[in-house]
């Protein structure tokens, strides 16, 4: 039986069709004098949900990680690992998490500070690193994810008490307008839409190659795509969009020969460290919703 918490702010997947309900939390946390993001740039990111960075890691570090990424989907050792997510309908490599465990490139990466330094600043306080995965969408069989909000899968299933966190997601590969790029909706991060269903026992274990528990039905995507634009994420590899844990994203398949493979690095605040799951029976595995809260990066003080 999923745990009941009292006061839980952002109740989801309680029977019935998806709910739009006020965020009660802000998003930006910290001032202009807590990092690098100068007033404009934070006023953008709490209007839209989003802001994008160009040029964030060089071409030396973009073919770096994308040789890791062929290492660990090769790696005797890591043969029928469950961080490694296949295609649901092949065998190639849809997904790679605790990227940062797996390898020392992306452990030296996830941890540099201009990856930290904005979300330390954004998010008002020490983070640390609540998720790490690439995602691979290979030519010709990469498939959809479907519009969600991570913040959603985190509270319900991690148990992420607040909106207080966030995503670095960089390209590794080119992401054009054809091959598959992020979608994002700004200014949906300031409405939580509850998902439908409840949470099956296990559910990552088919969520990672196909999530149809937690998503907003069909109705509620029509209110929100009426109230916000949509956008992609294009640009060169290296370039990132740092997205609020609660704006709503997904991305179509990719039917064309360019592979579109990004990194996703999550940052939540060491003062919304994970409870018992707020809509499913037990937590997922630590390589999804990890509970070490050790901070990444210099801790700020004060």
């Amino acid at each position: 039986m999923p745990n009941e918490h009292a006061g839980d702010g952002y109740p989801t997947r309680r029977g019935g069709p998806s709910v739009a309900l006020p965020r009660r939390d802000p998003v930006v946390y910290g001032g202009v004098d807590d990092g690098p993001l100068d007033a404009e740039t934070m006023h953008r990111y709490g209007d839209d949900g989003f802001l994008v960075v160009r040029g964030l890691l060089d071409e030396a570090e973009v073919a770096a990680c994308r040789r890791e990424v062929r290492r660990l989907a090769t790696a005797a050792d890591l043969r029928g690992d469950e961080r490694l997510v296949p295609e649901p309908d092949s065998a190639e490599l849809r997904s790679v998490f605790a990227v940062h465990r797996l390898s020392p490139v992306f452990a030296t990466l996830c941890a540099a500070e201009k990856l930290v330094a904005p979300a330390r600043q954004l998010l008002g306080s020490a983070v640390y690193l609540h998720q790490t995965r690439v995602n691979c969408k290979p030519g010709f069989r990469g498939r959809d994810f479907y519009w969600h909000s991570d913040f959603e899968t985190w509270h319900a299933e991690d148990g992420m008490p607040r909106i207080r966190a966030l995503t670095v997601c960089v390209a590794l590969t080119d992401n054009h307008a054809h091959n598959g790029p992020l979608l994002l909706m700004p200014g949906s991060h300031r409405t939580f839409v509850t998902g439908r269903g409840s949470t099956p026992g296990a559910n990552f274990r088919t969520s990672l190659k196909d999530q149809t528990v937690g998503v907003p039905d069909e109705d509620a995507m029509r209110t929100l795509a009426a109230a916000h634009r949509i956008t992609a994420f294009t640009g060169r590899a290296g370039d990132a969009v740092v997205f609020d844990s609660n704006c709503m994203h997904g991305s179509n398949g990719n039917i064309t020969p360019d592979p579109r493979m990004n990194l996703f690095v999550v940052f939540n605040s060491v003062h919304n460290t994970l409870v018992e799951p707020f809509a499913a029976a037990a937590p997922r595995p630590e390589f999804l919703g990890s509970r070490d809260f050790t901070p990444v990066g210099p801790v700020p003080v004060g």
